[in-house]
């Protein structure tokens, strides 16, 4: 119905009952049918008109009936019983008297009739018009405010086809209880039982403010069960209206990384882009190009994007056009190899940057083992081009991605890494451009990670394959990455190493027994198999070496390291030989050198 139709219909309906109500009490007061008497008729004109006057003060004929609740009956009371107050003082003014009991039962049928009236509907709505059939039984886990939400609009609408049956909730109070007229089972332990018992076919965990630790050990009892598992969306997609309480999603693999996602004050970070010129290298690549999104949203004057291959930087720069369209920035794509030192010379002193990011390298580790030169040339020989040719051209701070397999390295990349690290540290004190550089972990769903790997074998039907049941890695998602990259340009004060607080490192293992879960597969079904470690691979990986330790903190989850051993001249050795080596030689001296193995007398120590 339209409002008018409403509103007409809500009118005739209190009328009559108004009306009946006073004469009825009479009734049933004096045992009479001569019930039209001169205070009865003006209590009922004056309770008439004063119902309908507080109605649309307290806005009863603008409710939505389907959701009333307690606030809804509250509204009623008031409008009924200050509508009765009136008529008693108009009954003593006109009459001298007021008829006590007259009044009190047509309060008493007032708030039955009306609030009955509108109530019955919401009843006749959750009985007849939501049909149960074919809805699947569904597990509420959360019991709180949440919860309800959940279980109040699952059981209004057909839309979701899912039927509550059931809360689960650690809070021992309501334990027994029936909430919404769904009974509150047990606690968290009680979900492998409660879906076997109950037919359970969806499981909702239904807590926003849940930590990852909490929510990994819901999802382990869950994974028990063959009922599949979602999630109600974070809470502030929900306070802001961007998702409703009924559009849960899947639980991802990010949600079980058993710490909080640090969040980053990137406000800060506005004042090295905002109306500046930004150059990203490796633009197209998976940090790349996270980098360059959340570089747009700082609106700098000019986004520089570098990368060597065409597709991935046509990807990127469409990308931020189209969502970015109605800024003004200027997106310039620039297709150059950071092996050409005069290209990078030229492109630098083209664009004048106040920035550089530097992402571009090769982060592969057995394919660097096996092509150690390119290691060489992309990630050491790439990295000094451009250090050069910002420092060369006055750009105010570079900040260069790195790796906690940098830390000890055991690899090929480790130690490229390891050696490009020295070589910006050691440009820091030459230049009056600021060099940093920053180490997190391996990178959710970056390109060559395990879990894109993982994905397709589970989608083949397995085996998932894990090189060792010990193998434990930090893990972090993607927009962090990107996000620490930037704020370490915030904090750059020049020569720092950054890492991130990474929380506890995470066994592949686990990780492949949750994607095989998340996936709706049994571990059994989809199978796992160890295939040994790959060359320059380690069980666990390092942030920072025992003697680069910092404890404080400079910014929090951020840490910088203690001192950088640089070795230069080796290093430089390294690049005007090494094409005359073969890759076990290159192997050896790039490991030799990032490890610390050289002759005390060669070694430049630089304090940060």
């Amino acid at each position: 119905m339209t409002y008018r139709q409403r509103l007409s219909l809500f009118i005739f309906i209190d009328s009559c009952i108004v009306i009946t109500a006073i004469f009825f009490s009479r009734f049933l007061v004096d045992g009479t049918i001569h019930v039209f008497s001169f205070p009865v008729v003006l209590s009922a004109i004056v309770i008439l008109l004063s119902h309908h006057f507080l109605s649309f003060q307290f806005h009863l004929y603008k409710k939505a009936w389907e959701y009333a609740s307690i606030g809804e009956l509250i509204s009623i009371l008031k409008a009924v019983t200050i509508s009765i107050f009136i008529a008693a003082v108009v009954q003593q003014f006109f009459v001298q008297s007021i008829q006590f009991r007259l009044l009190t039962i047509t309060w008493l049928l007032n708030m039955s009739f009306i609030g009955g009236s509108r109530f019955c509907w919401r009843m006749f709505r959750d009985s007849y018009l939501n049909k149960v059939e074919n809805k699947q039984r569904t597990l509420i886990v959360g019991a709180g405010s949440a919860g309800m939400m959940v279980a109040r609009q699952l059981k209004k609408t057909n839309e979701a086809n899912l039927l509550p049956v059931a809360f689960i909730d650690d809070d021992c109070k309501k334990h027994k209880l029936d909430i919404l007229g769904i009974p509150v089972i047990g606690g968290i332990n009680k979900i492998e039982a409660t879906v076997k018992e109950l037919v359970i076919d969806n499981i909702i965990i239904a807590i926003p403010s849940l930590s990852k630790k909490e929510l990994n050990k819901i999802f382990l009892e869950c994974a028990k069960t063959t009922a599949k598992t979602q999630i109600l969306p974070m809470l502030e997609d929900l306070v802001t209206g961007k998702v409703s309480v009924k559009q849960f999603r899947d639980v991802q693999v990010e949600d079980l990384l058993g710490r909080e996602p640090v969040e980053l004050d990137i406000i800060s970070i506005s004042e090295n882009i905002t109306g500046k010129v930004v150059l990203v290298t490796g633009a197209g690549g998976s940090i790349g190009s996270e980098i360059c999104r959340q570089i747009s949203k700082f609106d700098p004057k000019q986004l520089v994007l570098l990368g060597h291959g065409e597709n991935s930087i046509y990807l990127i720069e469409m990308e931020l056009k189209e969502t970015f369209k109605n800024t003004k920035i200027e997106f310039i794509p620039i297709i150059a190899d950071l092996q050409d030192e005069r290209k990078m010379m030229q492109v630098m002193s083209t664009y004048q940057p106040d920035t550089v990011y530097h992402a571009g390298a090769h982060k592969h580790v057995p394919l660097m083992e096996a092509n150690p030169e390119e290691a060489v040339k992309n990630n050491l020989i790439g990295t000094m081009n451009a250090a050069k040719a910002a420092s060369w051209n006055g750009v105010n701070t570079f900040v260069m991605v790195s790796t906690d397999k940098a830390v000890n390295p055991t690899s090929v990349m480790g130690a490229t890494k390891r050696l490009a690290e020295m070589m910006i540290q050691y440009m820091d004190s030459e230049s009056k451009t600021k060099f940093v550089a920053v180490r997190f972990g391996n990178v959710l769903g970056s390109r060559g990670s395990v879990i894109p790997l993982f994905k397709k074998q589970i989608e083949k039907g397995g085996p998932v394959t894990v090189t060792h049941p010990d193998m434990v890695r930090y893990f972090m998602t993607i927009p962090e990455a990107a996000r620490l990259v930037l704020q370490a340009g915030a904090l750059a004060k020049g020569g720092e190493i950054f890492v991130l607080d990474m929380g506890e490192p995470v066994k592949i293992v686990d990780l492949a027994k949750n994607l095989i879960k998340l996936s709706g597969n049994s571990i059994e079904e989809i199978g796992i198999e160890f295939s040994g470690m790959r060359p320059g691979e380690k069980l666990f990986e390092e942030l920072l070496k025992a003697d680069e330790v910092h404890e404080q903190q400079i910014y929090p989850k951020i840490y910088i390291g203690r001192k950088s051993e640089i070795y230069l001249k080796e290093i430089e050795d390294l690049l005007s030989t090494f094409s005359n080596l073969d890759k076990e030689e290159i192997r050896e001296k790039l490991l030799n050198l990032a490890n610390n193995k050289v002759a005390p007398q060669t070694k430049l120590t630089l304090t940060v």
